[in-house]
Formats: C-alpha cells, sequence, structure tokens
C-alpha cells in the first residue's frame, strides 16, 4: 500500500455533538503525523461539488466545545449513484486525498464502504449518531450529549404532569434503536419506555395502566421511541380513547435533541477515536469503523458496523419494570 500524504475528513448524516471534537483529533493528528488534511464540507454532496479546502490547527481551533459540525452536514442522493460515486473521486484525485475519513451514522458509513469498493479508496468510519445504533461499539459520538438533554427536558416535565396530574407521552430519537428511550427512561425514574426491540408496546402500556397508575399514580411519565406508526401521538390517542379519565399531553423533543454544546465524555470519546482513525491509516488499515470497547480502541469493519440489530441489554429492559413501580 502506498504511503498516504493527503487525508480528507467529512461529516455526513445527521448532526451530532462532538464531531466538531473528531474534526479536531483527526486534524491535529494527521499534521502531527506529516500528513496534510482537506476539510470537505457538506458531507458527500460537497465531495461531489468540490467544497474542499485544506485544514491547519487554526481551522480547528477552539471548536471542541462546539455542538453541530463546522464542515455542515448533508445528505446526497447523488452519491447513492455510480455517476456520483466518480465525480466525488475524481474531485479527491483533483486534491490528492489518499484516503477519507467518514464521521457518520449507519448511512453514511455504508456510502464510504461502496465507495471504497468501487474506486479502491482507503476509508475509516467515525461513529457520529445520537441513536447509538451501530455495531461493535460501545458508544457513538453524540449519544451520551443527547441522553443528557433528554433527561433535562424530562425532569422539567415531570414538574408539570406532576403538578397537573397528567401523563405525559415524550417522544424522542431512535428511530429503529430503543437506546435513547431505555435509557432516558431509567435516567428520569419514567414509568414507561417504548422501545422498537419490545414488540409488546401496547400491552406494555396496559400492564403500567392497570397495575400502576390505576392504584397508586396520578401522573406519569412514558418515553416513546420516534415512529412514523406508533409514536407518541399513537399511544396518547390511545389512551384517550381507552382510558378517557385521564389527562394526557404529549412532548416530542425533537431536533433539540441534536443541539447543544458536547458532553466531557462525548469530546474525550471523539477525540480519541479521530486519533485512532489517523493511526488505524497509518497501520495500513482501510474499509474499518474505529469504536470503543472496554474502554479500548478498536476497528471494526464496515459490513459488521452497520448491522441494524445492535443489542439493547435485557437487563435494562428488566430493570424498567421494578423501577416503574
Amino acid at each position: 500500500m502506498s504511503k498516504i500524504n493527503t487525508i480528507g475528513v467529512l461529516t455526513s448524516g445527521g448532526d451530532a455533538p462532538g464531531m466538531n471534537a473528531a474534526i479536531r483529533a483527526v486534524t491535529r493528528a494527521a499534521i502531527a503525523n506529516g500528513m496534510k488534511v482537506m476539510g470537505i464540507y457538506r458531507g458527500y454532496e460537497g465531495l461531489i461539488n468540490d467544497e474542499i479546502a485544506e485544514f491547519t490547527t487554526e481551522n480547528v481551533s477552539n471548536i471542541i466545545q462546539r455542538g453541530g459540525t463546522i464542515l455542515k452536514t448533508a445528505r446526497s442522493k447523488e452519491f447513492m449513484t455510480v455517476e456520483g460515486r466518480e465525480r466525488a473521486y475524481q474531485n479527491m484525485k483533483k486534491h490528492g486525498i489518499d484516503a477519507l475519513i467518514v464521521i457518520g451514522g449507519n448511512g453514511s458509513l455504508s456510502g464510504a464502504r461502496e465507495f471504497a469498493q468501487e474506486h479502491d479508496v482507503p476509508c475509516i468510519g467515525l461513529p457520529g449518531t445520537v441513536d447509538n445504533d451501530l455495531n461493535g461499539t460501545d458508544l457513538t459520538i453524540g449519544y451520551d450529549t443527547c441522553l443528557n438533554t433528554i433527561t433535562e427536558c424530562v425532569d422539567k416535565i415531570r414538574d408539570t404532569a406532576t403538578s397537573h396530574e397528567r401523563i405525559f407521552f415524550v417522544e424522542v430519537m431512535g428511530r429503529d434503536a430503543g437506546f435513547l428511550a431505555q435509557n432516558s427512561a431509567i435516567a428520569t425514574g419514567a414509568e414507561v419506555a417504548i422501545i422498537p426491540e419490545d414488540t409488546t408496546g401496547a400491552d406494555q402500556l396496559d400492564n403500567f395502566i392497570g397495575r400502576g397508575i390505576r392504584k397508586s399514580k396520578k401522573s406519569c411519565i412514558v418515553i416513546v421511541s420516534e415512529s412514523p406508526k406508533c409514536g407518541a401521538m399513537y399511544y396518547a390517542d390511545r389512551v384517550k380513547k381507552d382510558y378517557p379519565g385521564y389527562d394526557v399531553r404529549v412532548s416530542i423533543l425533537g431536533h433539540l435533541q441534536r443541539g447543544g454544546s458536547p458532553t466531557a465524555g462525548d469530546r474525550i470519546l471523539a477525540s480519541m477515536l479521530g486519533v485512532g482513525a489517523v493511526q488505524a491509516l497509518i497501520d495500513g488499515q482501510r474499509n474499518v469503523m474505529v469504536g470503543v470497547k472496554n474502554d479500548e480502541i478498536v476497528y471494526v469493519p464496515f459490513v459488521n458496523a452497520i448491522k441494524s440489530d445492535k443489542p439493547l441489554k435485557k437487563e435494562y429492559i428488566d430493570a424498567m419494570t421494578v423501577l416503574s413501580l
């Protein structure tokens, strides 16, 4: 494998707190190892449209504490085509980029995998998604900050729920993964978490109302993972219909979950993964995601990382049943 002299770095898909810390780490680690860094704006779309500029240490100064991404982000339909990926590759060659570091979630790493196979380009992925749904890593960049944001919001909602004796359905992100809903429910003392991994969501709601609120509770919080079919509005409407005696409200937290200054945990995680990504290229690795397992940096093949069945620990689900009494 030829020596890598220039690295391209981009952020893709949904933004996540800590992405800037990752950009900073990649840039400084690469420069420290004698490499040149090219920042690619607006993800794969920017790679196709040649929105590329050289990054120095000054470009990444004073960004570790900032949410979002200074490189901007976008979802690119054109990159899903052979023609779009060819344009992206030609722009890489134009700028002398030898390898690509992609910070993003499932779709972003899937794109990197396909691009790498098609054009024989070394690609390294960093898990940047608030959903925490990538396999092979205990944590993803942005998850801890998002979890803390949800916890803060639900704590405030709890005050109103208690004061008015209401049932609040709070919808959080994580369409295909219940990590945010499950763990925010534990952190906030919520009575129920309705998650994709538990296919008995409706029965769970029935059981809770039957054993809990009717006996001892006049207010409660139900955390629901977002879903186009069975989100918070669906369950709220169901309670209004089946249990008209309860005062029901819905709060959809939406995009505020993505924003804000990253926690110390996310800053450290992103920094270590960024350094690990550069080291992976130095070591001759390619087409892997850099993750963390038991506090150790690990390298996970893209094909394993982008599976959609990262398991949620059953003991966490069981704990909710006990703690919601």
